[in-house]
């Protein structure tokens, strides 16, 4: 069986409020081993975007363990948490997440920044993964100057430019149309099939058929783990 990639314990997460603390998860336990795709389902409220903010080290948990590529993250000091989630970690958000001001490849670049990569390394890996996701030639172009759907390829080069385990996506065809999910969604199948793991939030059933495994929560707890059907044959 393949390493966890992901272990959670107890997960629990709550808020204060007006009326007393809000449970927004509520003692999750849940594997993802390495190369899964997995879809994380529920309706507004349910503690979907909690456990993935949670999973991309966003935020902290109230109580249990989370275990990241096998580090307990909850011991971990600031800059050893930068770095593992640096070199295990791509985000890919509804809102692409894209600067203005700046070119595709300096865009897809810049976590290598952070990483330390010199400036002809990080624009030679960013314009070699522009052309893995078909925009080689707009490299030079500015986010307002290309569509939606090719902001969100721009999106995914910049959450593989580290060369990540695992990539998070969080309703990442949200603001797209029905066509372009499609282009997106088969882009991120290929991407699991060499071996990068997956976890994308969505409510949309038919991007969620896309990956193997659905878990869905309501009421901060997982209410539903199974396989699709296509992972299942």
């Amino acid at each position: 069986m393949a390493e966890a990639v992901i272990r959670v314990a107890g997960l629990a997460k709550s808020y204060p409020t007006a009326a007393g603390d809000f449970q927004a998860l509520r003692g999750v336990d849940l594997e993802i081993a390495a190369g899964d795709y997995v879809a994380i389902m529920g309706p507004s409220g349910s503690g979907k975007s909690t456990f993935m903010n949670l999973l991309g080290c966003l935020d902290t948990p109230s109580a249990g363990d989370y275990f990241l590529a096998g580090q307990n993250v909850a011991r971990l000091d600031p800059d050893a948490l930068a770095r593992l989630r640096n070199r295990t970690l791509g985000f890919v958000f509804q809102g692409f997440n894209l600067l203005p001001r700046m070119s595709l490849v300096d865009n897809v670049a810049l976590p290598l920044v952070y990483a330390g990569a010199d400036r002809d390394t990080r624009r030679a890996r960013a314009r070699e993964l522009l052309e893995r996701v078909g925009l080689g030639r707009n490299a030079d172009a500015r986010p307002n100057q290309i569509s939606g759907g090719q902001q969100q390829r721009v999106a995914i080069a910049r959450a593989l430019v580290n060369r990540p385990r695992l990539i998070l996506a969080d309703e990442p065809t949200g603001n797209l149309d029905s066509h372009t999910s499609e282009e997106i969604m088969r882009l991120f199948g290929e991407l699991n099939g060499e071996g990068i793991t997956i976890v994308l939030v969505t409510h949309e059933a038919d991007v969620a058929a896309h990956a193997r495994r659905q878990v869905r929560f309501r009421d901060g707890a997982i209410v539903g783990d199974h396989l699709t059907a296509e992972a299942a044959c």
